[in-house]
């Protein structure tokens, strides 16, 4: 990966997202902030880049249609995925960062897979695409959002088990069906960071 790739990957985000320029601001902000943490944080900053950059390319398409995509690819969608078909973006874009963007770097495939409900034992990558997109400059309407961000820069991983814990409140406290991975993902947080003082 070089700056060419990059330079080359950016326009063809903005021709896909183009009935979309908030969207593709968005995406921007999302690898500007994720290279930005990946040089904090001693990562790779191109891939960190690719990554944000790539991470909501596939929104464009319709449910409907990634559903579909997804049965036909076998990828396998669980019950809260169909009935919360906004939750596919994420295997659906990291299967067409592969596919139509040419990227093969499962760090960087996986990273897009998991930024929407995150994981346990997220890798660096995979944790700062998580918190970028939460984080990048465009948002401002999260609980907690000027001390996440603050605490980005010092630790990725109280930084995840954060942005975990205020999505599930306020999915919680919306009513809606909360992804089984958030879940695993914020137990598998609290549980690493017990007994630190967060």
């Amino acid at each position: 990966m070089d700056y060419e790739q990059i330079q080359n990957i950016t326009k063809k985000v903005e021709e896909v997202l183009s009935e979309n320029p908030k969207r593709f601001r968005h995406s921007l902000g999302v690898a500007d902030t994720a290279m930005c943490l990946a040089a904090c944080h001693g990562a790779d900053m191109l891939k960190a880049y690719t990554a944000g950059i790539l991470h909501d390319n596939a929104k464009y398409i319709d449910y409907d249609k990634q559903i579909k995509m997804c049965d036909d690819l076998g990828m396998g969608i669980t019950r809260i995925e169909r009935d919360n078909p906004y939750l596919l973006h994420a295997k659906v874009g990291a299967y067409l960062a592969g596919e139509k963007f040419g990227i093969n770097d499962l760090s960087i495939t996986e990273a897009i897979k998991w930024h929407t409900t995150g994981k346990p034992a997220m890798n660096k990558i995979e944790m700062i695409i998580f918190i970028a997109d939460y984080i990048e400059p465009m948002r401002h309407t999260a609980k907690n959002l000027e001390d996440i961000r603050k605490t980005a820069f010092i630790s990725l991983e109280e930084t995840v088990f954060k942005i975990l814990g205020d999505t599930l409140d306020l999915l919680k406290a919306k009513g809606r069906t909360i992804d089984l991975m958030t879940k695993e993902a914020y137990e598998y947080y609290k549980d690493k960071l017990s007994g630190k003082d967060i």
